[in-house]
Order: C-alpha cells, then structure tokens, then sequence
C-alpha cells in the first residue's frame, strides 16, 4: 500500500503565507517524561527547592520540550504529511520561559523558497513565533524545511 500525500509541495508555498497551529498546555508529566527521555537532569527541572531560588520560582519544562511540541503542533496542520523530506536547520531565539500549565500555539510565515536546482525537492524557510496564551512570543527563530516537489508530468 502506498502512502497518500496530503501535504503540500514545494510549488503550493507562497512567500508571505501565514497559518497558525491548534494549541496545547504543557504539562508536568510532559516535562517529567522528556527529562527522562533527554537524560537533561539539571537541578532547575528536577529540584524544586532549587528552582524557588531562581527567577522564575519554580521548575520550568525544558526549553527544547517547548520546541518539540511546537514542532508537533505544525505537523498536525497536515501540511506537511508526506512532501516534508528533511528540517534542514532551525535558528531559535529564547525570549521568555514557558512554565508548566502554560498554553502555546506557533505563528507560521513563509519567508523564502528557494528551487535548489532539483528536481524532486526545494527549500522553503518558515519564520515561527511560539507563542503563550498572553500572545507572549516566547521562542522565535527560521525553519528550513526540505519539501518535496510535484512529480512532472
């Protein structure tokens, strides 16, 4: 059985394109599984005493948690279900902490598609915000995605 794509091509991006994703809360046990999964057992997500003692009062989930999930969350747009070859590269800025409980959400812009010269596959690069539920940019930074491009007739 072959795989149905329902994403889109390299040729069905346009510069300027905006969409934005559904949203989810970060949980504790979302954090408690990724430091066990990522083996990161810095005292500030582990150690709650610890943690009162730093700005923000309490343990955070671990920044890279908070990309993974926004990564997630642009997936579920299906916008990228089977044309989507390689994340190529990211630049990530982290602006404000997302603490356990909160909501977030990814604003999406395509800056830039560039051909590459091949047939099968272009380039596109996504400017992302992830956002809180306060609409606080908390982590911004550019996606390069390798997307497939249409079969020519």
């Amino acid at each position: 059985m072959q795989y149905k794509i329902q994403g889109k091509y390299f040729e069905d991006w346009e510069v300027g394109e905006e969409f934005e994703t559904s949203r989810r809360t970060i949980t504790e046990a979302d954090a408690a599984f990724f430091i066990g999964l990522s083996g990161d057992y810095n005292p500030l997500y582990i150690d709650e005493e610890f943690a009162k003692t730093t700005d923000l009062g309490t343990r955070p989930p671990h920044e890279f948690l908070v990309y993974s999930i926004s990564s997630g969350l642009i997936n579920t747009t299906t916008f990228f279900d089977g044309t989507l070859i390689s994340q190529k590269s990211h630049k990530l800025e982290f602006l404000k902490r997302t603490l356990n409980e909160d909501t977030i959400y990814v604003k999406v812009k395509v800056l830039e598609k560039n051909n590459l010269g091949k047939p099968d596959l272009g380039e596109v690069v996504f400017d992302a915000a992830i956002l809180d539920q306060n609409d606080e940019v908390c982590v911004k930074g550019k996606r390069t995605y390798l997307i497939k491009k249409r079969k020519p007739n």
